[in-house]
């Protein structure tokens, strides 16, 4: 088996092969010169030297060759970043496009399978409960086992949060670590402090491990907060796997219909930028609170 020295010197000489031909081609013309510049030299290089392909931004990346009008397709490519303008070789996709694919999934499971750090959650001073999911493998084969607590969590959560607070938010790991660890630092001081700034008296957070949207309902249950939002990670993708989502309740309980939450999705720095969905949950929830109603009784 090829060790992974091995394979690193042969991928190295790949590319170093490639850029050497594309360089002293006499043949080379101005869009296969434009496609050089967007894939190599803006590409982010690991310490070894190889390309990142997993840090390459997909609206930025042009793999066709010799395109007809690369000013064009250039512009039309910043519009998504989905896996167009790939091109191809010969019936099939380039060697690049499927190692971008595949890094991408990879990027994906690691979202999924890894935990949110200590170093983290002391940073952000969370005190961590856990669902009634013991490892990863059960928090992903039994949803229902993370939307409730053992009874030494739900004492310790009765005991520790305040219940006389009109907003209470807390941090979930759901199914992506990554969105947590990339986003819940410029959002939460934002929501925390806006929501105070409004004179609105908001519970200490914390952060629920192997934790499921529907745990707000239990935690409702226990503890006697108008509103609760739960800072969730999202199902990671092969465009992002740093989405998190934000769900609130007005009064949530156990049971309650689905259509009782909202619901911010795609917060993270493609999509909703984590500041500006801040910003916008105070505002929304602040209504929640005046009007008494969430979900589709809420009237934004």
């Amino acid at each position: 088996m090829i060790s992974d020295n091995e394979l690193r010197s042969i991928i190295e000489k790949v590319i170093n092969e490639a850029q050497n031909s594309n360089s002293s081609s006499p043949t080379v013309n101005k869009a296969v010169e434009y496609k050089l510049n967007t894939d190599l030299t803006k590409s982010t290089f690991s310490n070894n030297g190889i390309k990142d392909l997993g840090l390459v931004e997909l609206k930025e990346q042009i793999l066709v060759d010799n395109p007809e009008n690369p000013e064009e397709l250039k512009r039309l490519r910043k519009y998504t970043p989905a896996r167009i303008a790939v091109g191809r070789a010969g019936t099939r996709y380039k060697t690049e496009t499927i190692l971008r694919f595949r890094a991408d999934h990879a990027t994906a499971q690691d979202a999924v399978f890894t935990d949110v750090s200590d170093e983290f959650l002391t940073k952000m001073n969370l005190q961590t409960f856990v669902t009634k999911c013991t490892d990863k493998n059960e928090f992903i084969t039994r949803p229902d086992l993370g939307r409730v607590f053992p009874t030494d969590q739900l004492d310790q959560i009765s005991k520790l949060v305040e219940k006389d607070a009109q907003v209470l938010i807390y941090v979930a790991d759901g199914l992506s670590s990554t969105a947590i660890e990339e986003n819940v630092a410029d959002v939460l001081p934002i929501l925390m402090d806006g929501l105070k700034a409004k004179g609105i008296k908001v519970a200490t957070p914390f952060f629920v491990k192997y934790g499921r949207v529907m745990s707000m309902d239990t935690i409702g249950d226990i503890v006697n907060a108008d509103v609760i939002c739960v800072l969730i990670g999202e199902r990671p993708g092969l465009v992002t796997a740093g989405s998190m989502s934000a769900y609130f309740a007005y009064k949530p309980t156990i049971g309650m219909p689905e259509s009782r939450r909202t619901v911010i999705s795609n917060i993270h720095r493609g999509g909703t930028p984590p500041v500006e969905a801040g910003a916008h949950l105070v505002d929304i929830i602040k209504k929640s609170l005046d009007s008494k109603a969430s979900g589709l009784d809420l009237k934004l």
